[in-house]
């Protein structure tokens, strides 16, 4: 063998032991790799498997690649689990968790309904979480029924006020006391609604009633009568009892009513009477004006008999006998008035009496 073949064999053997190493380093890097993973999810994984959760490392590695907070989905599934609730899934727990859901309130609240005995599945569970509403306060209300305060003190208002047929006015409170209807949940009506339809309810039973004693000898008259009305239908409630706890005599309003009314008749009329003297002041001024009118009437009128008598002087049908009688004739009327009106008599113009 020449020197030349040695030589080949020689970088032959070198290229090779470069690519093995190259192998290592890469194998070695994807196992380091592999290893950190481990290491991140390991003490999640095993507390998963000690809990017999389910939870495999490639599910905690799908989660992360998801970017699903992989701790609380582990830890409520391991709650169900030991809740003996095996019929959720973790891909259950991701798809609410996907959703934008509050998994850790629906597990508590699958929990409690579970203990409970309520029947409250998965997806109903989620679709009420997703709505919005507080799931685990429900499960607790429908174990645990809670009281309303009618009328709501938080909205400032202490009692609902009404006024019997008598006209008194009572001032009343009652506690609704109620259980959430998990079957109802969904797309039924709230709180408000069942404070609004109670205090329609005192309302109408109060002012239904003839006289304000009636109620005060019998206040669960008032309970009694919003009960009858199926006032929870339609709502995500189911009232178990309506008590009035307080009934308090407000003012006559009756009296009050017909007070404010006779002042309102007071001022009507009187606007009346003013209107009425308006209209005569202007009618008097309106006469006076007719009785000037018919005077200058008449002194126009009295212009014309110098004329006339003219006339008649030049017509010759007045002699001047005749117009010293009329003369005469007006003296004494004259006289006769003066006299009746204690006035001065008049001279008589060139006449005699």
């Amino acid at each position: 063998m020449t020197w030349e073949t040695e030589f080949l064999l020689a970088q032959a053997k070198a290229g090779v032991s470069s690519w093995a190493w190259a192998a290592i380093i890469v194998f070695g890097l994807v196992i380091l790799v592999i290893l950190l993973v481990i290491a991140q999810f390991f003490r999640l994984w095993l507390q998963a498997y000690m809990s017999k959760a389910g939870v495999t490392m490639w599910d905690l590695i799908g989660m992360r690649l998801r970017k699903v907070d992989a701790l609380t989905i582990v830890l409520c599934k391991i709650q169900l689990v030991k809740a003996a609730i095996h019929d959720i899934t973790t891909n259950d727990l991701e798809s609410h968790y996907l959703a934008g859901g509050r998994v850790p309130n629906v597990t508590r609240a699958m929990i409690a309904a579970n203990r409970a005995a309520l029947d409250l599945d998965w997806r109903k569970a989620c679709a009420i979480d997703l709505a919005g509403r507080d799931i685990v306060d429900a499960v607790n209300t429908s174990v645990n029924p809670k009281v309303i305060d009618v009328p709501n003190p938080v909205l400032g208002k202490s009692t609902i006020d009404a006024v019997a047929i008598d006209g008194i006015q009572l001032k009343a409170k009652a506690r609704v006391t109620v259980k959430t209807n998990i079957q109802r949940l969904i797309g039924g009506a709230t709180e408000e609604t069942i404070i609004a339809r109670v205090g329609e309810g005192i309302v109408s039973a109060i002012g239904s009633a003839q006289t304000h004693k009636v109620v005060l000898e019998n206040p669960d008259r008032i309970s009694k009568a919003v009960l009858v009305k199926g006032l929870d239908s339609g709502t995500a409630f189911e009232i178990l009892s309506i008590d009035i706890a307080d009934v308090d005599v407000g003012e006559n309003i009756g009296a009050k009513l017909q007070a404010d009314q006779a002042e309102a008749d007071k001022r009507r009329f009187q606007a009346e009477a003013e209107k009425r003297r308006a209209m005569a002041i202007a009618q008097a001024a309106e006469n006076r004006a007719k009785v000037e009118e018919n005077r200058a009437l008449v002194t126009l009128a009295e212009a014309e008999v110098p004329k006339a008598m003219a006339e008649a002087f030049r017509n010759g049908n007045l002699g001047i006998m005749d117009y010293y009688r009329m003369r005469n004739i007006q003296a004494d009327t004259t006289m006769r008035d003066a006299i009746g009106g204690g006035g001065q008599h008049p001279k008589p113009e060139g006449g005699s009496t």
